[in-house]
């Protein structure tokens, strides 16, 4: 088995350079006036971190400026935390250096700080949720949710990876979760399973949100291979969680998930980490998270 670090880059789908190339064409839809002032001199400049972080979203930041004929150079790998130091009185670490002409540098600064700034958060605050689930003693899967930006998912999805969790479902056509509103547009969970299985077939995974025990065991029993315990905590998500193991798990093949107000100030409260509990999914690792500051500064020595 490799024990060698994860390229994730290697994941990324054809598509995403394109979006790198549309990006920059919204970031500059028309004349570059700041480029016209600094020219096409050859200039070096310096990534610096601000706060500390995971380092997230190399790929995107190096195809930034790969589009713009410049070199990227980094001190860091990607995954690595960075703690950063003081120097010269203020807290900052060099990351990374670009070396380019002058505009061009200048032309991909924003988007690829931007970019790196965000994945680098949410990895960020994915590898801190995972931490104080596992020491709470939760040994299941942590996941993200599907709640991304639309035109990011790439980058966010990323960042989850890279901070060591789950992306959960990459998108609607990756697993069939069916929720509240598909139940009660078919009008039973057994109804929206079998319609779900009758067009997907055996190779996707079927994700049922339920609000009860009762909806749960019917769930198991139409044969959904995920059941979310949507909003349940407490004594009531723990106790039925253990008794739908203890009932069912000789019969039926299933996964159970907690899912609503999951956040890293309450995951280790008992209410939420449980090992009867497979998976514990969260939008707090993507949707409420801080970016990790980051800044280029050319070098006017260079």
């Amino acid at each position: 088995m490799s024990t060698s670090t994860p390229v994730y880059a290697n994941l990324l789908p054809p598509s995403w350079k394109v979006k790198i190339s549309e990006w920059l064409k919204e970031d500059c839809p028309s004349f570059d006036w700041g480029g016209f002032v600094v020219g096409e001199a050859p200039k070096r400049a310096t990534l610096f971190c601000k706060s500390e972080g995971i380092l997230a979203g190399v790929p995107f930041f190096d195809e930034v400026f790969k589009q713009l004929d410049c070199k990227v150079t980094w001190n860091f790998t990607e995954g690595e935390w960075l703690k950063v130091a003081t120097e010269g009185g203020k807290v900052k670490i060099a990351v990374a250096t670009v070396e380019g002409p002058s505009r061009k540098i200048l032309l991909g600064e924003r988007v690829a700080l931007n970019t790196l700034a965000r994945c680098s958060g949410i990895a960020t605050a994915s590898g801190l949720f995972l931490q104080k689930a596992r020491a709470a003693g939760y040994q299941g899967i942590v996941a993200g949710t599907r709640k991304t930006t639309p035109g990011f998912r790439d980058v966010e999805k990323y960042g989850m990876l890279v901070g060591g969790v789950d992306m959960h479902r990459y998108d609607l056509s990756s697993m069939v979760m069916l929720k509240d509103n598909h139940i009660w547009s078919t009008g039973s969970v057994t109804n929206a399973v079998h319609a779900a299985r009758s067009v997907c077939g055996f190779s996707l995974r079927i994700d049922v949100e339920v609000q009860s025990y009762d909806e749960a065991v019917e769930a198991i029993q139409a044969g959904a291979d995920v059941i979310m315990l949507d909003n349940m905590e407490g004594e009531s998500l723990i106790s039925n969680a253990k008794r739908l193991k203890d009932e069912f798990s000789a019969k039926h093949k299933f996964l159970l998930e907690s899912s609503g107000g999951i956040d890293i100030d309450n995951v280790q409260q008992g209410g939420h980490v449980d090992n009867s509990i497979d998976i514990i999914s969260t939008s707090s690792i993507h949707q409420s998270t801080k970016h990790v500051d980051f800044s280029l500064k050319i070098d006017p020595s260079s």
